[in-house]
């Protein structure tokens, strides 16, 4: 892996505006789980009127996922776990996703 003059790897144009930031808000939407899980239950129990009886919900749903989505230590956290998942696939083969964590059986059971 090519590495750059601040000792990180080089990473693509798409690593930086398309990858990491769908990384960013993957962990925004657990980091605000609270204010998606109340609107959920909000636009469910509203059924059509939700664009007018949940505003208030997607209004803090949207500040909580703003403040993530903008904050460069986050920005930062996220970018360092992709090179970390990107120097592990390239040292061993296997995505992230498809690791086995322990916790799952196997699929030969």
């Amino acid at each position: 892996m090519e590495t750059s003059n601040t000792g990180e790897p080089h990473l693509r144009h798409v690593e930086l505006d398309v990858l990491i930031p769908k990384m960013m808000r993957e962990k925004a939407k657990e980091r605000c789980a609270q204010h998606v899980q109340e609107f959920t239950q909000c636009c469910k129990d509203s059924g059509l009127l939700m664009v007018v009886k949940c505003r208030e919900q997607n209004d803090a749903l949207k500040q909580c996922l703003t403040r993530h989505y903008t904050d460069p230590v986050f920005y930062e956290e996220c970018k360092q776990q992709y090179i970390r998942e990107k120097q592990e696939y390239e040292r061993t083969g296997v995505p992230t996703k498809h690791r086995n964590t322990g916790n799952r059986l196997p699929t030969s059971m």
